[in-house]
């Protein structure tokens, strides 16, 4: 018999329930966007925030997260402990998830890594000829950072008289449209971000065919105005050779910026593969499968 899901309408990430619903499409699975009331027709249950006492349905599946907060804490703990044998909590990467099982979860949580789905049907190059197609245009992704990092970067961009970049400030709040039109004319991208459970926009760049250069945080004391202590995290959770270079100082910056002009004259990267390869909806979909089998 197939398994229907019901999706609980409460505190999920816009790209994660479009990613979440193209896998269920992929896999020809029934679902509802619903709340609790509707748990007793339903053998899947998954909720990214809202905590359910799963004990009181001893026969159905939960899946939960990863919206509850960024770390787990005493209160919360508490109340997952209602969280029965028949459930499984998600976060996007390995890496939170042994953030998570640092701090006691693991003692409570049955703990899964789960990516959401890129849309590579609509980040991509906008023809196949355009995958090789020369280009000259170059993104400055920031997020997050301090702005002192950002004057270093420009500074350094204008050293290396690279011109012809533009800035998405996350704060800004920019059209997604006028991004991925922007992502489609690049030939290369520069990341200054903190840290990232997934990294949505990154991902999205490296679906377009454009290889990166990440100034990667380390901690996540590096975001600013944020008070977070020095706990080891990373830009890039998903990430290979593939996708571009990275590095971790500033004065690392000049040889790592060499390196990676070089390799993209010889266009040594393929970071649409990598997407494809790792984080399409029918890779994610095969995860989510052996999530609910």
């Amino acid at each position: 018999m197939v398994k229907k899901i019901l999706l609980i309408n409460c505190g999920i990430h816009e790209k994660n329930k479009q990613g979440l619903v193209r896998i269920l499409k992929y896999l020809k699975i029934e679902y509802k966007t619903g709340s609790v009331a509707d748990i007793p027709s339903y053998d899947i249950i998954y909720s990214p925030s809202e905590i359910i006492n799963t004990s009181l349905y001893p026969h159905k599946q939960f899946i939960f997260g990863p919206h509850f907060s960024t770390f787990p804490n005493g209160s919360q703990l508490h109340l997952l402990q209602n969280v029965h044998y028949n459930s499984i909590y998600i976060q996007p990467s390995d890496w939170v998830i042994q953030l998570w099982k640092n701090m006691g979860a693991a003692q409570v949580l049955h703990l899964k890594p789960f990516p959401f789905p890129i849309d590579t049907e609509k980040f991509k190059p906008r023809d196949q000829a355009d995958i090789k197609r020369e280009k000259t245009n170059v993104l400055v992704y920031y997020k997050h950072r301090h702005p002192h990092e950002l004057d270093l970067l420009k500074a350094f961009l204008a050293e290396q008289t690279v011109k012809n970049y533009r800035i998405f400030d996350y704060k800004q709040r920019y059209k997604e449209e006028e991004y991925l039109s922007y992502l489609q004319e690049c030939n290369y991208g520069i990341i200054l971000d903190a840290h990232e459970s997934q990294g949505f926009a990154i991902e999205e760049a490296l679906a377009c065919n454009v290889p990166l250069l990440v100034w990667n945080a380390q901690t996540m004391s590096q975001e600013y105005g944020a008070n977070y202590k020095a706990i080891p995290c990373t830009s890039i959770p998903y990430w290979s050779e593939h996708c571009g270079e990275y590095f971790h100082h500033y004065a690392e910056l000049p040889a790592v910026f060499e390196l990676f002009q070089r390799k993209l004259q010889g266009q040594n990267y393929a970071p649409r593969q990598y997407i494809v390869d790792n984080l399409s909806t029918e890779k994610c979909a095969e995860r989510f499968m052996e999530l609910i089998i």
